[in-house]
């Protein structure tokens, strides 16, 4: 009994330990990836900047410090065009980023569905991998100290074609799941689209769509079209509040900005941060863990 009496306590402080310690990497699904659970220790292929060969999805989990910490929470999605993860540059480096400003961050290893050989599809698998991230966090909000109203998406070139693979349906769990994770809702609150990809954006963006900010620049041969077809769809079709900035010069994959030698783009996280406080987003957690 003593023995036991020990290794339950261990194992009990191991989420203080391991948050004490820097991030840590969370696997979306226990026993592997559904249809893909023989394929979940297949490692992956990764150089400084970038990862790939994803066959076990997970979040990284950023907690800011607790004196910090706002409740608020993102899912970060890094781009690479759905052939690897940008993961320092639009994962690590963001997700430092809200942590200064005690936001919670997630980053989200998806599978690639255009990496040479892939058995993936955008539609389907990672679709699947961002619903189950966001209500992950959701189920572990309590634990985190995130607030579930207040979880948000942000996405980087193909990243933001994850975002909107969700951002735009309802997001209602399946009730009659067997994982109760599953049972959980897993639309955003609200979105983050950097330079985002053209592939999932509505004809018409519905009156239940999460509030927006849309960033690119102007001279991004990619990326800046999407965000101008958005910003109109927004304004046209919905109340729901959007914001945008289209800056002169920057073409794409600038990331957070600090490899610039342009002062506006440097700048540019700043004006996401003055959004998600204008917005509410930032404010302190009650009790309930509700704005």
């Amino acid at each position: 009994m003593k023995i036991n009496f020990v290794l339950y306590s261990v194992v009990s402080l191991l989420p203080v330990l391991a948050s004490a310690q820097g991030p840590v990497e969370i696997p979306l699904w226990a026993n592997g990836a559904p249809g893909f659970e023989n394929r979940k220790n297949e490692p992956t292929l990764a150089k400084d900047w970038w990862v790939k060969n994803i066959h076990n999805p997970s979040i990284t989990v950023y907690l800011p410090p607790k004196e910090k910490a706002t409740g608020a929470a993102v899912l970060i999605c890094p781009g690479g065009g759905h052939r690897q993860l940008v993961i320092t540059a639009e994962g690590n480096d963001p997700a430092a980023y809200f942590n200064s400003i005690g936001v919670a961050a997630f980053v989200l290893k998806y599978r690639l569905a255009r990496e040479e050989n892939s058995p993936y599809t955008l539609e389907k698998h990672v679709r699947e991998d961002a619903y189950r991230a966001m209500r992950m966090i959701r189920s572990r909000a309590k634990e985190w100290n995130v607030d579930p109203h207040r979880l948000g998406m942000m996405g980087f070139s193909a990243g933001g074609e994850v975002v909107s693979l969700i951002a735009y349906a309802s997001g209602d769990g399946n009730t009659s799941a067997p994982d109760p994770i599953d049972k959980l809702n897993g639309k955003p609150d609200f979105q983050i689209l950097i330079y985002p990809g053209p592939l999932f954006i509505p004809e018409t963006v519905p009156q239940d769509a999460p509030p927006a900010f849309l960033l690119a620049a102007n001279d991004d041969a990619c990326c800046s079209g999407p965000v101008i077809s958005l910003l109109q769809r927004y304004h046209l079709g919905t109340k729901v509040p959007v914001e945008a900035h289209i800056y002169a010069q920057g073409d794409h994959a600038f990331n957070m900005g600090n490899r610039s030698k342009l002062n506006s783009i440097k700048s540019w996280p700043q004006r996401m941060a003055d959004w998600l406080v204008d917005s509410h987003f930032l404010e302190p957690m009650s009790t309930e863990g509700k704005k």
